[in-house]
């Protein structure tokens, strides 16, 4: 099963100034077409536009509820992305040698999946 990533960007709200575009429709038209074809570009896939609620301030005490429209495009992920949130799964054979993380099997298996960063775990000799 193939893995993707987002990607999530507002939509346009102006339309682009373009000649030959005589109505407010095609150069809105052609705004979003400059959108899709930038990060299509870029191996992007277009899937939907949504519009979604925010609230923002209104004055100094209220707020309201504004909406937001947002362009939603996805791409299959070809390597495997770590970023520095995501914890890096690392296999530990011999963990007798090494000291047990809390979630350890307690049944003296030889082998167990542990999340630690690549700098934290030195073979040992």
């Amino acid at each position: 099963m193939p893995l993707y990533e987002y990607k999530v960007v507002p939509a346009p709200r102006k339309a682009a100034k373009v000649k030959g575009a005589r109505t407010a429709e095609d150069r809105f038209a052609i705004a979003m077409q400059t959108v899709l074809n930038t990060y299509g570009a870029d191996g992007w896939d277009y899937m939907r536009a949504e519009s979604l609620p925010a609230e923002e301030r209104e004055g100094l005490m209220s707020k309201t509820t504004v909406f937001q429209n947002m362009l939603v495009f996805r791409r299959v992920v070809t390597e495997e992305v770590i970023t520095p949130e995501t914890p890096t799964p690392v296999l530990i054979a011999n963990h007798a040698a090494t000291q047990s993380p809390p979630n350890a099997a307690k049944d003296g298996a030889d082998e167990f999946v542990a999340t630690a960063d690549a700098s934290d775990v030195a073979p040992r000799v």
